[in-house]
């Protein structure tokens, strides 16, 4: 099994699912046990100033007050999942995903944030996206996604709202022209 690790998980226009439709994960782990990851394009009408005020942390001193905190996902909708450019050592929590993306579910990177230190390229998700043991596999077999392996721009330095359209340019798609009807004659 190849892992999809580090990869953009973009949904096909068919996928009516309303946790994932019109969605682009970037998956965190993959293996026989399972996937997790977090959608990357779908901003919250929460920005980080008001998570922090919620979670009690000062964040006067951050100059990320305004950054949108982001649906990640389904599953673990209360927790904290950010992803960041950047080494996994350096917070408490964290798996390094690629050579220069980690993610960190820590308190103590928000902390950092808070008080203007941390990353300065990061995506705060509430919640993320898991698949058991085959299911992703399954799902791909069906056409329902579409992979390319993830990159840091598109990540952090590409608006949420052209992410998804940034990801299948990679593959030289256009996802506006594809039908929603599958193929099966």
């Amino acid at each position: 099994m190849q892992s999809l690790k580090n990869h953009f998980l973009m949904a096909m226009p068919h996928l009516e699912d309303p946790n994932f439709a019109g969605t682009l994960s970037y998956l965190c782990d993959h293996d026989d046990k399972g996937t997790m990851g977090v959608i990357v394009n779908r901003p919250l009408e929460l920005t980080l100033d008001a998570l922090f005020e919620q979670l009690e942390l000062e964040g006067a001193g951050s100059p990320h007050l305004n950054a949108p905190v982001y649906y990640g996902g389904p599953v673990h909708k209360d927790r904290g999942f950010i992803l960041h450019r950047g080494r996994s050592e350096d917070w408490d929590s964290s798996l390094q995903v690629a050579e220069d993306i980690a993610l960190t579910t820590s308190m103590d990177i928000l902390e950092a944030l808070a008080a203007g230190r941390g990353p300065d390229q990061f995506l705060v998700c509430l919640g993320c996206a898991g698949w058991e043991s085959g299911q992703l596999e399954e799902e791909l077999k069906d056409n329902a996604w579409l992979t390319v392996e993830g990159r840091a721009d598109i990540l952090f330095e590409v608006p949420p709202e052209q992410r998804l359209g940034a990801s299948a340019n990679l593959l030289g798609i256009d996802l506006n022209l594809m039908t929603r009807e599958a193929g099966h004659g």
